[in-house]
């Protein structure tokens, strides 16, 4: 498609060109039924729409996440174990996590949901239960999901619906009567018929999990900046439902923190559990052995000296033991971290005994779980999503497990120093007689093992302790209401939407027919995408014309517009050709439909009006239909005379319009290019030039056959007609293809039914700057002008719109 060229200006001339925004407004305007169709069918999906859309509704609730610590554990100072790294989104993953959300549907009555059915789409009726059902049997392990249809009969009975595997049923059941649908028996205990409600109800049975990506996908939570304040909400169709849920969500993620908080302290517990089990199996047989030796070597006391060392022996084998215990808890700490298989949290109380940065470690550890488990309710366990948290847990265990590496050699050369200073110690027993040195080690090793055990029911003291100091780290500040006014849609803001809509594609489809359009509508158009001259515009005739009988529209309303294009076109006619007595004009098209005989019948009778002798030919020897319009037979015709069958009087036709005749085409001849361009046809033409002022040939289209070719290089002006809005782009440059293929240079165009439509008009505007402007004549299609109703009566028909004016 070629576009819309800018008009070229005339010789000598400098062009200026700018947008003129009011020809844009008018041209908007223009089209004002098509934006106010656009808006209204905008409007109708909005109201559809909001018709068919549930409402959905959201509620909101707040938690305070603090590290308070109860007053024992101040009084004591336990430390709060339970710590995660980047809290508050670390949170956010436990929030979503599947055991919090599941024991939160566990809160709500969820075993049995009811839905209205209506005609468009069903409503749940949470937190009412229309029907009283109670479960007989049912498989806890696979719940039955089947949908049952209720309508009720009568006031004892009821109709119920479902799918029973493969197939439907249909059955009358009675008020109390068993039901039983595969693994799920149930009895329905009242009747809605009693309570004057004819509803159909549908309703199923559910698993707490069921519940979970529902909660899930409306849930939201933001952080508020520079607070430690989460901000959550709900969203869902049902606004108790939302209210409901959100606040349980609240309450077991309140408990779930606190009895993870509680983890620790547990696993600290049982672990100095077994150990204290095995110690107190080594104080026993060391206390013995030690009484037993004080009983048979008779020794009360042992010197000063000895006491001495005996004291800085317990120190080291205490410390040393101390160092073995460290090393005992690292190795199973390394064992849970190593054999977790990502399933539970790693929590122990390290304070004191490990590197406080495998404290790190394993908190990395868990936020990562935790991250795991949240993605898990989205993704399978094959996702990307999963699978690269779970390389992130790889890279925390690997780092753990050389940091435990690590500790380990750092402990292994604290044991082995102690052991060289004990070993230093005990050298010096060699000054020490033997019975007091048996004495001194027993002595050791039972004061050693009573304070390793006394030191292990300290930690386990504090340990437990901690447990019962554990307060949950967060608290909730605002419950969840019950929110009645929707969310979306909103009527409003679906219209005033629909609205900006409707208004946008009601222009935007104004400019994209514009731009998609492939016909030629105004001179502009021709001048931009020809150099061959346009002598004038003739307009559109304001009312339909019958393309079978077409009437002498010049004549029949003189004083119409149409009227004085045409005759505008005579006077420009009457500069052509000026050195020729008698004139041939061959008028023709691209295409047929383009008016080139309703421009032959107008154009001939306007010359016939100025005293001028003319006669029409009706050339078109395929496809003519001018004898129509002067109402004669096409018995006899062109064709006849060229091929030698008649006389030109016998062919020549008088018409109603003084000094004008007709010659119509005659039968359709099986070779009417060589008719055309037989000598005959050349005779005649010389022939009529000696009888009329104008020959006016209306030939067939030069875009479809060829036989308008010779009577265009016989005749001394040539008219291209092209018709707006009907002719395309490529119309207007067939006239110089001609021109330049025939070597003519008395070829010209008119511009046939031009209705001025602002649609297709131009919006910019051209100024000519020249100081010989004032010498250049430049036709004028009278477009711009306005004409009283006493020269131009009749000339426009009042539109349908227009019912105002009379």
């Amino acid at each position: 498609m070629v576009n819309q060229g800018i008009p070229k200006a005339p010789p000598g001339l400098n062009t200026q060109q700018e947008i003129n925004y009011g020809k844009i407004i008018q041209i908007i305007l223009s089209r004002w039924y098509w934006i106010v169709s656009t808006v209204a069918i905008a409007l109708l999906i909005a109201y559809i729409n909001l018709w068919y859309t549930p409402a959905t509704f959201a509620t909101g609730a707040s938690l305070k996440f603090e590290e308070k610590r109860s007053e024992i554990s101040e009084l004591l100072n336990v430390r709060n174990v339970y710590d995660r790294t980047n809290k508050m989104q670390s949170e956010q993953f436990v929030i979503r996590s599947k055991d919090v959300l599941t024991n939160a549907v566990r809160e709500l009555d969820y075993h049995i949901s009811f839905y209205l059915k209506g005609r468009v789409r069903t409503f749940e009726t949470y937190p009412d239960k229309p029907l009283d059902i109670v479960v007989v049997e049912q498989d806890s392990t696979n719940i039955n999901k089947t949908s049952f249809q209720y309508e009720s009969k009568s006031a004892n009975s009821f109709l119920l619906s479902f799918n029973d595997g493969r197939k439907k049923v249909s059955h009358v059941y009675k008020t109390g009567e068993l039901i039983s649908a595969g693994n799920l028996k149930f009895k329905i205990l009242n009747s809605l018929y009693t309570k004057g409600d004819d509803g159909v109800y549908l309703f199923h049975f559910n698993a707490p999990e069921d519940f979970v990506g529902r909660v899930n996908g409306g849930l939201s939570m933001s952080e508020n900046k520079s607070t430690n304040i989460l901000t959550l909400t709900q969203v869902d169709q049902n606004p108790y439902f939302a209210a409901d849920i959100l606040n349980a969500i609240l309450v077991q993620y309140v408990k779930y923190d606190r009895i993870q908080r509680t983890v620790s302290a547990t696993q600290t517990i049982n672990f100095i559990d077994t150990l204290q089990r095995n110690m107190s199996l080594v104080v026993k047989a060391s206390g013995n052995n030690f009484e037993k030796f004080k009983i048979n070597a008779k020794m009360l006391d042992i010197s000063g000296p000895s006491t001495q060392v005996t004291k800085q022996l317990e120190e080291l084998e205490k410390e040393k033991s101390e160092l073995q215990l460290q090393r005992l808890m690292i190795d199973q700490l390394e064992r849970d971290i190593v054999n977790n298989n990502n399933v539970n949290a790693i929590n122990y109380n390290l304070q004191g005994i490990t590197d406080p940065l495998l404290g790190g470690l394993v908190g990395q550890y868990n936020a990562l779980l935790l991250k795991k488990q949240e993605a898990l309710i989205t993704y399978k366990p094959t996702s990307t999503a999963v699978q690269e948290i779970e390389k992130q847990m790889l890279t925390v265990k690997s780092a753990f497990v050389s940091n435990v590496k690590g500790q380990r050699e750092k402990n292994k050369r604290a044991i082995d120093y102690v052991n060289q200073q004990t070993g230093a110690i005990r050298q010096s027993f060699n000054t020490i007689p033997k019975a007091e040195k048996d004495f001194i080690n027993l002595q050791s090793d039972f004061e050693v093992n009573q304070k390793v055990y006394a030191y292990l029911s300290e930690k386990k003291l504090e340990a437990q302790i901690s447990k019962a100091a554990v307060t949950p780290g967060a608290v909730i500040v605002d419950k969840a209401a019950y929110n009645n006014v929707p969310i979306s849609p909103i009527p409003k803001s679906a219209y005033t939407t629909a609205l900006m809509f409707g208004l946008l594609s009601g222009i935007g489809l104004i400019f994209l027919v514009r731009l998609m359009n492939p016909f030629i509508f105004d001179k502009e158009t021709i001048e931009s995408l020809t150099n061959i001259p346009i002598i004038g515009i003739i307009r559109k005739y304001p009312s339909k014309v019958d393309e079978n009988n077409r009437e002498i529209l010049s004549i029949k309303n003189p004083k119409s517009l149409f009227a004085e294009s045409v005759r505008s076109v005579r006077t420009n006619i009457s500069f052509l050709a000026p050195d020729k007595k008698s004139k041939v004009i061959c008028i023709t098209s691209e295409i047929s439909g383009e008016g080139k005989s309703f421009t032959s019948v107008n154009l001939a009778s306007t010359l016939s009006l100025i005293e001028k002798k003319v006669i029409i030919i009706a050339a078109d020897l395929r496809k003519s239909k001018l004898h129509h319009t002067f109402k004669t037979s096409n018995l006899q015709g062109l064709s006849n005379y060229l091929s030698g069958h008649t006389s030109l009087e016998k062919v020549t036709f008088p018409t109603e319009v003084e000094n004008l005749d007709f010659i119509p085409a005659g039968p359709v001849p099986p070779n009417p290019s060589e008719l055309l361009y037989s000598q005959v046809m050349q005779d005649l033409l010389e022939e009529l030039r000696t009888k009329y002022d104008y020959i006016i040939i209306d030939s067939a289209p030069v875009g479809l056959v060829s036989d308008g070719i010779p009577l265009i290089r016989l005749s001394d002006i040539n008219i291209f007609v092209i018709r707006s809005g009907v002719s395309r782009y490529y119309a207007a440059s067939v006239p110089e293809r001609l021109s330049k293929e025939f070597s003519l240079s008395n070829i010209s165009i008119i511009l046939n039914a031009f209705d001025n439509d602002i649609l297709h008009s131009r919006y910019y505007s051209t100024n000519y700057t020249t100081s010989n402007y004032a010498n250049y004549y430049y036709y004028s299609d009278q477009s711009g002008y306005t004409y009283n109703n006493d020269y131009f009566s009749g000339e426009q028909q009042k539109q349908w719109w227009q019912f105002w004016k009379k």
